[in-house]
Order: C-alpha cells, then sequence, then structure tokens
C-alpha cells in the first residue's frame, strides 16, 4: 500500500507503507487508509519529527572498528525518509492548510 498525503497549499507526497506508518507514529497519528493532520497539531507534528531526527542523528557508542564496518554503506536515514513530509507539513503550517490522506 502507498500513503499520499495531500495538501492545497503544496504538492503531494507519496511514501510506501512502512515509511509512512513510521513517520506517522511518531507524530502521533494512527495508520489508516484515510487521516488527517490540521494545522493546530502541526506544531506538535514538526516538533517530534525534528526530535526523531536529531535523535537518530546523535553518535551512539562507537561501534568495532573493524574494515567490515567502516566499508558498508550507510542505509537510508530517517532524516531523509522524514524531509519530504516534514517540508510538506511547515509548508501547511505557514499556509494553514490541513495535511490529508486517503480518499
Amino acid at each position: 500500500m502507498l500513503y499520499e498525503f495531500k495538501c492545497r497549499a503544496t504538492g503531494s507526497v507519496v511514501m510506501t507503507q512502512p515509511v509512512a506508518e513510521r513517520l506517522l507514529a511518531i507524530i502521533g497519528k494512527s495508520p489508516g487508509p484515510k487521516g488527517i493532520v490540521t494545522v493546530a497539531q502541526m506544531g506538535a507534528a514538526i516538533a517530534a519529527l525534528e526530535k526523531a531526527v536529531a535523535a537518530e542523528q546523535t553518535p551512539s557508542a562507537p561501534a568495532d572498528d573493524d574494515d567490515d564496518t567502516r566499508d558498508r554503506p550507510a542505509g537510508v536515514t530517517l532524516a531523509q525518509r522524514a524531509w519530504p513530509l516534514l517540508d510538506m507539513l511547515k509548508a501547511a503550517a505557514a499556509a494553514e492548510r490541513d495535511i490529508t490522506w486517503g480518499a
């Protein structure tokens, strides 16, 4: 399943189900075929996403410094996955428009 987030102030943002549901959980929304982030909820949603991204970027305990771990490519970060929705939330908040998904 794909999630298509829509807002009259921005273009649409399409995400795969696992990514969208992770981001919805972070902002305190239940995943499902339909939903809304109201203008009143956007400040808290933006803060929650930014906090989660910052927490992921905080360096953790150093890992084994062998060649295997240094040569592995990094996976897609939360910051990269959250950026389109975070950008949409900020633009929608500035324009005072809700964000919806589903029919």
